[in-house]
């Protein structure tokens, strides 16, 4: 299984708006999961401009699904559903 690609953007909005709280989520990672994710911290995803700010701070994960608001828990709840275990 390919490992789980979390992208959490820190650019200055995100950064402003709580992705700094997300920047350990690795470290909150459930054991049975923490293999299985790649956490990569990212200049800007270039969300802001197309969502107006309002979803700020953003999250990608396996290139593809896009996580607005994201907060500790939600990112947390949604690489233990990607892994296949119970939130």
């Amino acid at each position: 299984m390919d490992k789980i690609k979390v992208e959490i953007c820190c650019g200055t909005a995100c950064y402003l708006l709580g992705a700094a709280s997300l920047m350990s989520i690795e470290d909150e990672l459930p054991a049975e999961v923490r293999g299985k994710v790649e956490v990569e911290a990212r200049t800007c995803l270039e969300l802001c401009e197309k969502e107006n700010l309002g979803g700020a701070p953003y999250v990608r994960f396996n290139d593809t699904e896009i996580m607005a608001q994201a907060t500790p828990e939600k990112v947390l709840e949604r690489i233990v559903e990607l892994a296949g275990g119970d939130a």
